[in-house]
């Protein structure tokens, strides 16, 4: 068994508000579940509106299959035009770690 696990630091746009951020991460977090049956939440920085943190992780028998998924979520969020994705930190780990 294998995990794999990302860790994204976003700048968001022009946000003025808590509520505002919010409007613009909850949207990515449930793209990553809906399209890639990942965990996925906000993990950091919630109390900053113009910074986010978003986690996930993946379980898979297959390292080669959790690389896949990992590498599109990656994409994912850095294709999207109302964030900058500043650092991602990838980590993968085995039931033998």
């Amino acid at each position: 068994m294998y995990v794999g696990t990302l860790s994204f630091d976003l700048l968001l746009g022009d946000v003025h508000s808590l509520k505002e951020k919010r409007s613009l991460v909850r949207p990515i977090v449930a793209e990553l579940q809906r399209k890639y049956a990942v965990s996925a939440a906000e993990t950091g920085n919630q109390n900053l509106h113009r910074r986010a943190e978003i986690g996930l992780a993946v379980v898979s028998g297959d390292t080669g299959h959790l690389t896949d998924v990992l590498d599109r979520c990656e994409r994912l969020v850095a294709a999207r035009p109302e964030v900058e994705l500043l650092s991602v930190r990838r980590r993968l780990h085995s039931d033998e770690d």
